[in-house]
């Protein structure tokens, strides 16, 4: 090989590692998932994040902790046969009821939807303190208003619900069984319900963008026709 390619090889190795040094150390000081376009940033001109990325997973494939993909977005996480180590028996501030486990559950699977679709799936009404508690939590979030009389608002899941419960993307959500059998959902919940592909992209067509003052709270009639 001539030594004008051998230099460039070094070279090229060298800037690799550098980048791969620089991502993990993002990636280890983020609290939250990291797009690739906010690390390319970081990087040297022309660096191929998305390839940097699958390096950095394969190295941290047989470790303790992980790079997992989160959404559109990367983090370090504990690896899934080590969790069980890191339990703690912590009592919350603020547990989520049978009502918002249901609740997030058919938000999860029905997005985006409003409060009156969740209730016609649950088959019971849906307090407004629900839905904000999900929100509060940073599971759930408003997408915009449905083009239907009275324009309610749309619901949909965030990065942070990916991210909490596991998931690369809404594709790997359990399906029906699993989640009766994790007590997500009840026997209320009617025989016959399918579980729909979710939908988490951009507004679609029967979707406008929120009002400005729905940056707040929805307003208590905002599923009323």
């Amino acid at each position: 090989m001539p030594e004008g390619e051998i230099l460039y090889d070094i070279e090229h190795a060298e800037v690799v590692e550098r980048n791969l040094r620089i991502l993990e150390a993002l990636l280890f000081a983020s609290a939250e998932p990291l797009a690739p376009a906010e690390i390319g940033a970081y990087l040297g001109e022309g660096a191929d994040v998305e390839a940097l990325l699958a390096l950095l997973a394969e190295r941290y494939a047989g470790r303790g902790v992980n790079l997992v993909r989160r959404g559109d977005k990367y983090a370090f996480r504990t690896a899934e046969d080590l969790g069980f180590l890191l339990r703690r028996e912590e009592t919350e501030s603020r547990t989520l009821s049978r009502a918002a486990l249901e609740t997030l559950a058919i938000i999860a699977y029905h997005q985006p939807a409003t409060r009156a679709e969740v209730e016609e799936v649950r088959g019971v009404a849906t307090g407004k303190g629900t839905l904000d508690l999900l929100m509060e939590a940073g599971w759930v979030r408003m997408r915009g208003r449905r083009r239907t009389p009275g324009r309610p608002v749309t619901y949909g899941t965030t990065e942070a619900f990916l991210d909490h419960f596991g998931l690369e993307s809404l594709a790997d959500l359990p399906g029906l069984e699993e989640l009766k059998g994790a007590g997500l959902l009840s026997s209320r919940l009617p025989a016959t319900m399918q579980i729909p592909l979710p939908f988490d992209g951009p507004l679609r067509d029967d979707e406008d963008p929120l009002d400005p003052d729905d940056l707040g709270e929805a307003p208590e009639h905002e599923d009323e026709p």
